[in-house]
């Protein structure tokens, strides 16, 4: 179940016994809910990222004028 983060479930049950010893019964849905909004925004805002990103690389370059090309490029020193 959580072998990607190297926790068995042996080393689950502990976890939620040292949360239910440390927050007691009555905080730990409201520490879930807390960390479920977490998540979701965090998944929101990677969500905008990647359109903008996207949108960046699929939005058409302005066509590039030879005379821009010349002014911008300099000459090469020969050696």
């Amino acid at each position: 179940m959580f072998n990607g983060l190297g926790i068995g479930p042996t080393g689950f049950i502990l976890l939620i016994i040292l949360a239910l010893i440390l927050f007691g019964p009555n905080k730990l849905p409201e520490l879930g809910r807390a960390v479920g909004r977490t998540f979701r925004e965090f998944k929101e805002g990677t969500r905008d990222m990647m359109k903008e990103e996207d949108n960046k690389t699929k939005a058409p370059a302005e066509p590039v004028q030879a005379t821009q090309l010349q002014q911008e490029s300099k000459p090469v020193d020969k050696l």
